[in-house]
């Protein structure tokens, strides 16, 4: 797949762009169409890329795993959801691929299943994403009510519309607040560290390279339709700004080696975001030279952490190190990844962290202040791949819970691939990132860049920043060795924690979910007939009195003497059916009542209807028959509180078929569908019965359904009839 991906390059390279379309729902218009361009092609080489690193290391990790054959179904629907999220023009097609990937996020966090911790996550990873999803598809349906299209190319001269309408500063904050989430963005940042409960492959992939990335690639593809403006980008850089700070001095207390990564991951993430916002040239240069340095470096050191985990028996840094003699090339690949990490010439993660600053620094208001803020959290990350990248090899040989030894060849393979491909692309930028680097840009700001990708511009300020953030990482490092008891006991109190307020919020659904089954779904089958028949009648009573003036009612009160006969019977029967203290009076009752109403069918010409009534009422009977005569007797009538509120229920509910009736023949329909039955039920149903033949042919699928629920119940009432007591009399 990378390859045949690969291939396309010189194309989209050259300006192309390609694009598909297919009919999805042709009668509301709506295309499955997918568009390969500059932005599109290098998510799909990154998804690829290091999809199949992960493929091909699973096959020595997972063995220690059972059903793994479950993993790879998992992680397949993954990619081929991140694939077509990136490639999709159509924003509804996007947004079924986007939450396909956190349904198939879900499945692999949690895929330690037997572990509460595991299923924890997962529900925690699916409800914050899931619930930016529902945002982002409102803000989809908003952006279709402005533009009347889902196609995303036909957002692009669109900008002024979009941006200049009322309905503008709700669409942005629902797309954005939908990105954020999956991206982990303050305050959604909580849900991805607690993700690490997943298998090695899965955070190497989901969490550093690929589902994190949605939200990024959303906001950049976004970004000329309906950015550009004070609320798009403001919103995207304090929020990037801050993800990036606050992720990385969370980092400073962690000890699990994915945890490390999982927070330098968020401070990366928070970089990426920010730098969309200040959305200049030189920003979205480094923005993209970032994507692709981050996801190299961070895929190989997330594949390192399992290695580690997989080849001593632990992930904790402070029982690692002197692992470089028995793991030699796991060091080599580890230290390429971490330099690349820490932004160390000739690594392309020296290029990303150096345009960065560059691009910071071109801000007029805030520059000082970002990059400093910057500086911060990149001393953190590279206090972070001290940690893991250095400390587990280096120093003083540490006793293990497993005896360490060199990992097999595939799981060596993948890691060193990418750590290599690190330092290519940093030696020769302008033959692997340029060019798509500018068709990447014509995708974000619709105009090209022109500015050329070197290693090295020199002594300058951005070179001493560099130098300044590599001191200070090194600094943090050594005071997070020497205060390694006292902070892993630092915190923050639980009101500022948002993985404390996401707690508090679940508490709450699952309370009000407690209040709510304890009486509309207790168990009881009367409880739920009333709810429903009270909210159909509520509805339909505030529909009538909405409509009332339209409707003019002129009720015939003349009848006849079988009309007058049936009338008395029906009576009757209802009345013997409310007071019988017998099972086989009520079911004799119930009966009387279906054939009185098959026989008003029959006066009123349907006798198709009659006979379906007759037939039903003469099995339903039959069933009750065999079924109930094996009960107990009625229990004690019910308090005549009940019975009084039975009565007013069933009175409203006559009352709204009475008034049902009267307002539909107080006019002539207009609808085309009775000419169209009328029309086709010969020729195309081959049926002279209009009412059959919509039933058999028209509906039959409708039909199909109502003859297996028939057919379940028909298996029901077998079972109940074999039930032979025991010797106890149960």
């Amino acid at each position: 797949m990378f390859f045949s991906f690969l291939s396309r390059y010189p194309q989209i390279a050259a300006g192309e762009v390609i694009r598909e379309s297919v009919p999805w729902v042709p009668s509301l218009g709506i295309n499955a169409s997918f568009l390969l361009d500059g932005l599109s092609l290098s998510f799909v080489l990154i998804i690829s890329l290091i999809g199949a690193a992960v493929f091909l290391y699973a096959g020595a990790y997972m063995k220690k795993y059972a059903e793994t054959g479950r993993f790879y179904v998992y992680i397949g629907i993954f990619m081929t959801s991140m694939l077509g999220l990136v490639l999709s023009d159509n924003m509804l097609l996007m947004f079924l691929f986007w939450e396909l990937t956190g349904i198939s996020s879900f499945l692999l966090i949690g895929f330690n299943h037997h572990k509460e911790s595991s299923r924890k996550a997962a529900l925690q990873a699916l409800l914050v994403t899931g619930g930016g999803g529902l945002t982002l598809l409102s803000g989809i349906i908003l952006l279709y009510q402005v533009t009347g299209s889902f196609e995303i190319s036909s957002f692009y001269d669109m900008n002024g519309i979009i941006t200049a309408h009322p309905l503008y500063p709700a669409i942005a904050l629902l797309v954005l607040i939908g990105a954020f989430t999956k991206s982990a963005q303050f305050p959604f940042h909580f849900w991805l560290p607690n993700a690490m409960e997943a298998p090695t492959p899965v955070s190497a992939y989901l969490h550093s390279a690929t589902m994190v990335k949605a939200g990024v690639y959303l906001i950049a593809r976004m970004n000329h339709e309906i950015g550009g403006t004070p609320i798009w980008q403001d919103t995207v850089l304090l929020t990037g700004a801050s993800t990036m700070i606050f992720s990385a001095l969370l980092a400073f207390k962690q000890t699990d080696l994915k945890k490390l990564l999982a927070y330098s991951t968020l401070a990366v993430l928070g970089t990426l975001v920010m730098l969309l916002g200040i959305g200049s040239k030189l920003a979205i240069k480094a923005f993209f030279i970032y994507l692709i340095a981050h996801s190299l470096y961070k895929g190989t050191l997330f594949l390192v952490a399992g290695t580690l985990d997989h080849e001593t028996g632990t992930r904790d840094v402070g029982m690692l190190g002197g692992l470089r003699k028995p793991m030699p090339l796991t060091a080599i690949t580890a230290a390429l990844a971490s330099l690349s990490m820490m932004g160390v010439i000739p690594l392309v993660g020296f290029i990303g962290k150096e345009t960065v600053y560059k691009a910071i620094l071109e801000l007029e208001y805030w520059g000082m202040f970002l990059v400093a803020a910057a500086v911060l959290a990149n001393a953190f990350v590279v206090m972070v791949t001290l940690f893991v990248g250095f400390k587990p090899f280096w120093g003083k040989t540490i006793q293990t819970p497993r005896q360490p030894h060199e990992a097999p060849f595939k799981m060596l393979l993948g890691p060193a691939l990418l750590a290599a491909l690190g330092l290519l692309f940093g030696i020769f930028p302008d033959i692997f990132i340029a060019s798509m680097l500018e068709q990447s840009a014509q995708s974000i700001l619709s105009e090209t860049l022109s500015l050329k990708i070197s290693i090295w511009q020199g002594f300058n300020l951005v070179l001493l920043l560099s130098f300044v953030t590599l001191l200070l990482g090194g600094l943090f490092y050594l005071i997070r060795l020497t205060m390694s008891g006292q902070v892993v006991r630092m915190g923050m109190p639980a009101f500022m924690r948002p993985s404390a307020w996401y707690e508090a919020v679940l508490r709450g659904v699952l309370s009000f979910a407690t209040i709510q089954t304890r009486f509309f779904q207790n168990g009881y089958l009367r409880n739920y007939i009333i709810v429903v028949i009270v909210t159909a009648v509520s509805l339909a009573f505030l529909a009538f009195y909405r409509s009332a003036e339209a409707v003019s009612v002129s009720p015939d009160f003349s009848i006849t003497f079988y009309e007058g006969a049936l009338a008395f019977i029906i009576v009757v029967a209802t009345g013997l059916l409310i007071n019988s203290r017998s099972r086989l009076k009520s079911i004799v009752a119930l009966g009387v009542l279906g054939f009185s109403i098959g026989i008003v069918f029959v006066i009123y010409g349907a006798p198709d209807l009659g006979l379906t009534m007759f037939a039903i009422e003469t099995l339903n009977v039959i069933l009750f028959v065999l079924v109930l005569y094996k009960l107990p007797g009625f229990l004690k009538l019910s308090r005549s509180s009940n019975r009084g509120r039975d009565a007013v229920i069933a009175v409203s509910v006559g009352v709204l078929m009475t008034l049902t009736v009267l307002a539909a023949s107080s006019f002539e329909l207009s609808s085309g569908l009775k000419q169209y039955f009328a029309e086709t039920s010969l020729p195309d149903g081959k049926g002279r019965n209009v009412v059959n033949v919509i039933l058999v042919d028209f509906r039959a699928i409708d039909t199909l359904g109502e003859i297996t629920v028939l057919a379940v119940a028909a298996l029901g009432v077998v079972a109940l009839l074999k039930l032979r007591a025991d010797g106890g009399g149960r």
